[in-house]
């Protein structure tokens, strides 16, 4: 039918603003339900799938996150275990403790890391959703302007 929701609001509006008047209804008019419904529904079909986006980016970084810290435990047991098998002497277990050390740090470091792409991503998709749910209130705010001008006017044609 229509390609951009740009042209449905238009077709929208172009319906209202063209519509019947009751007698004595002075904001009222008769529209056609189907033809209302349907480019409703294909606004819905053509809205943008940040939403979706932004839901599944949010439950991938709990996911990232969970899963790094499952391997900063695995890692920080793999140390532990590898250091109380080298007990034996002393230079062994410190350097198996400055290992240990080096693998947490690097798995924190790790774990920070992802977080903050994680987070860094999570709200740029949140911002740029924002801008387009900015974008189509805003729009929808002209069209309801425009449309109580036209209303207004065909109300009142001696203006």
């Amino acid at each position: 039918m229509a390609s951009g929701i740009d042209e449905l609001v238009n077709m929208l509006y172009d319906m209202v603003s063209d519509a019947w008047g009751l007698p004595f209804g002075a904001e009222k008019c008769l529209i056609e339900r189907e033809k209302v419904l349907d480019l409703i529904e294909e606004i819905r079909v053509n809205l943008p799938k940040d939403l979706e986006q932004a839901r599944a980016i949010v439950e991938s970084r709990n996911e990232i996150l969970s899963q790094a810290k499952k391997e900063a435990e695995a890692i920080k047991s793999a140390a532990e275990e590898r250091a109380r098998h080298m007990v034996a002497e002393d230079e062994i277990v410190l350097t198996s403790r400055q290992k240990a050390n080096e693998i947490m740090a690097m798995a924190e470091a790790k774990v920070k890391e992802l977080r903050r792409a994680a987070n860094d991503y999570a709200e740029d998709t949140l911002r740029r959703l924002e801008v387009v749910i900015e974008q189509a209130l805003s729009e929808t705010r002209e069209s309801r302007k425009q449309f109580k001008s036209a209303v207004a006017k065909t109300s009142n044609p001696e203006s």
